[in-house]
């Protein structure tokens, strides 16, 4: 049975679901950050996923890519795994600024993480979640 890491779970909020993926916001408000989780158990990297997941998973990235451009239109988005810390298999999409807290570099380790003020947050989720509609499952939604 598919379970989400621990640290996962504290640094995120649920956006909705894709058909392979859980779709996350990361709570780092300096960026809009989102991650993709394939939901499948024990798997650390792409190519432990079957190949009909793989591709999947490329389209549901592109999905969210497309998604992240249109709401926020970045001066780059960035598409990165690494896994160092977290192993289970994840996918980070974030939208990138020149005027963003650690432009040009990564965004690991540059700038203390900003909470989202509530209304914050809840208006980020709206406008990914609208942007994906139709194309996401939102909980309790």
């Amino acid at each position: 049975m598919f379970q989400l890491d621990e640290r996962l779970q504290k640094d995120t909020v649920m956006v909705g679901r894709f058909q392979l993926c859980l779709l996350l916001l990361h709570r780092d408000g300096n960026y809009p950050w989102c991650i993709l989780v394939p939901q499948r158990q024990g798997a650390t990297e792409i190519h432990h996923l079957s190949a009909l997941d793989q591709q999947l998973l490329l389209a549901e990235s592109a999905l969210l890519a497309e998604a992240l451009e249109s709401v926020f239109s970045p001066d780059k988005l960035n598409i990165a795994m690494l896994g160092n810390i977290v192993a289970q298999l994840h996918i980070h999409h974030v939208a990138r600024f020149k005027t963003d807290a650690s432009w040009p570099g990564p965004i690991w380790g540059a700038a203390p993480a900003a909470e989202y003020e509530t209304a914050e947050m809840e208006q980020r989720l709206a406008s990914v979640r609208n942007a994906l509609l139709g194309k996401i499952v939102i909980e309790g939604g």
